[in-house]
């Protein structure tokens, strides 16, 4: 689904050719062109794991609405690290009505990520839209009291529950203006200080941000928020990172971004890429799937070269939740997942920049909304399983972990229905999974297969994977078996 309301972001100008990231811009087209020739296949490292690993994080963002989607939310769950509201922590919805406050839509996207091992990225908390009409009413001496209740209130409720605020969400115009919304009316350009130190005296843990779009690369507005938060670091005012929205034209990401982002870094505050997307007019080539790779990873190159740079995030998990079409008519498919929620070239194209494993040998679609399990197959009932191959890696963290499993028919019959048995080690219990089914949650475990990969021919692959907490033993299982035959490994 769209996000309501949105602001639609101006084209750019078409830019010239990438500048210090050309080389590894040239591999993500490279891996992106062998993935289309077939159908892109999933990377053997999660988003997250790649990222962590790296040091930085890798986020999407969620609606209410999206947590009943159970496609959707393993992909989330599996793939980030970071969740920001979509709409639950707006002020149309925390406070639409004077003093009367609804945390409960923004409460339920906290503790998904909870319980996911997720953290959140407050998002926001004074933006001129998706502002009840009350706010915009108000007497001019009367903004500066409801914009402070309203922050206090608000980040109060989520003390502790949130990583970072978006505080002011896009206060500039496209020249480099500020908007004359009514906080800049009632309050001159000093609003944006008095927003942050509210903030900070609710929640004086949590990162601050200023959020806007269209000042990726340097320009007029991206100039305009440079000399703020010059201005505001000099007054002493609790400012902890800059928000680069990233909505992209195909083809149209900044040459300056690095540069632009690396001179934001300087002033002493974080930056991060905080709403990517890169959309396509439809229907998407195969040329534009590949540049969408190529733009993918220039951004993730990008971050990864600039000091200060804590993460990217998505804005949305895959092409049927983005807000794009919604708002874009004839245009979409801007993420990296594609309607089914199958991985597209530029999921590949950012696992490989951030230093993870891929692999190009087969595809490894997630289950789409319809698809359910399949009844896990007894040897009997199955084509001859012959010999099999399995190879394996894992991914670990504190006390989480990924582990991605590919299987190989290496016999000469086809395989019609799977079942992966496996034990996993003491202290290992899955949570999530992805192309299987796995039960129980601990111990000998069996994986099944799902409605639409279940048939393995000769020489085929399918990738299945899973996410665990783990107790510091993340330790691949010792052997597989497939329909009761014993696996090679490799």
């Amino acid at each position: 689904m769209s996000v309501r309301t949105r602001r639609l972001p101006q084209p750019r100008r078409a830019q010239r050719a990438l500048f210090a990231t050309a080389a590894a811009t040239a591999s993500a087209v490279t891996l992106a062109t062998l993935l289309l020739a077939g159908q892109a296949g999933a990377a053997n490292t999660s988003l997250k794991s790649a990222a962590e690993a790296k040091g930085v994080y890798f986020g999407t963002a969620l609606t209410q609405s999206n947590l009943s989607n159970s496609t959707l939310t393993s992909v989330a769950s599996s793939q980030f690290d970071m969740v920001t509201p979509g709409n639950e922590m707006k002020w149309d919805t925390t406070e639409p009505s004077n003093g009367s406050y609804n945390f409960a839509p923004g409460d339920q996207i906290v503790t998904y990520a909870q319980s996911s091992g997720m953290r959140v990225r407050g998002h926001n908390l004074v933006w001129h839209s998706q502002l009840p009409s009350w706010v915009s009413s108000l007497p001019a001496n009367q903004v500066q009291a409801a914009m402070e209740s309203h922050i206090t209130t608000e980040a109060t409720h989520y003390k502790g529950k949130v990583y970072s605020w978006d505080v002011v969400n896009e206060p500039f115009n496209d020249d480099g203006t500020l908007r004359q919304d009514v906080f800049y009316t009632a309050m001159g350009s000093g609003y944006i200080a008095d927003a942050l130190r509210t903030a900070h005296a609710a929640d004086p843990n949590a990162k601050l941000y200023l959020n806007d779009y269209n000042i990726e690369g340097e320009n007029a507005k991206s100039n305009a928020m440079y000399s703020l938060v010059q201005s505001l670091k000099s007054q002493g005012v609790p400012i902890d990172g800059v928000g680069f929205e990233s909505h992209f034209i195909l083809g149209q990401v900044p040459t300056t971004m690095a540069a632009n982002m690396q001179r934001f870094a300087a002033l002493g505050v974080n930056v991060a890429v905080t709403e990517l997307d890169d959309r396509i007019q439809l229907p998407a080539s195969s040329a534009n799937l590949a540049q969408q790779a190529s733009d993918f990873a220039t951004v993730v190159n990008d971050c990864l070269t600039v000091s200060g740079c804590v993460g990217v995030s998505q804005w949305g998990v895959g092409d049927a939740d983005s807000w794009i079409p919604g708002a874009f008519s004839g245009y979409g498919a801007a993420t990296m997942y594609d309607g089914n929620y199958q991985p597209k070239p530029a999921y590949n194209a950012v696992v490989a920049a951030l230093g993870g494993s891929t692999s190009t040998s087969s595809p490894t679609p997630t289950p789409s909304a319809s698809a359910s399990p399949s009844a896990s197959p007894s040897p009997s009932a199955t084509g001859a399983a012959g010999p099999c191959k399995v190879a394996d890696s894992v991914s670990a963290w504190n006390t989480g972990m990924t582990e991605n499993i590919t299987i190989t028919n290496t016999g000469s019959s086809t395989i019609n229905g799977w079942s992966l048995r496996f034990t996993l080690p003491t202290g290992q219990t899955v949570t999530s999974a992805w192309n299987t089914t796995i039960t129980p949650a601990t111990g000998p475990v069996t994986s099944t297969n799902l409605s639409y990969n279940g048939t393995l021919a000769p020489g085929a692959a399918i990738t299945i994977g899973f996410q665990a907490n783990q107790t510091g033993n993340a330790s691949a299982p010792g052997s597989f078996t497939l329909n009761g035959s014993t696996c090679s490994r490799g």
